[in-house]
């Protein structure tokens, strides 16, 4: 019985997250030959600011980035 773990930043839509679900799903039965009835897939949501990239946060690292978009504006 396949559990699997997505995490991802806060933000994705319902859609994005029935698609993601569908995906893993379909690539366990593909490659693993797994049930599908048996396949567990749960997606954590994380706060930006509880993520960190690049040594920050990332609430703070999508700032940097911005700031740093628009400067080369």
């Amino acid at each position: 019985m396949p559990y699997v773990n997505v995490q991802i930043t806060t933000g994705a839509t319902r859609e994005q997250k029935a698609e993601i679900i569908k995906d893993i799903t379909n690539s366990l039965v593909r490659v693993l030959n797994k049930k599908p009835e048996h396949t567990h897939i749960v997606i954590q949501e994380i706060a930006d600011e509880n993520w960190g990239y690049e040594g920050l946060p990332t609430d703070e690292w999508k700032k940097k980035i911005e700031k740093d978009n628009e400067t080369k504006k």
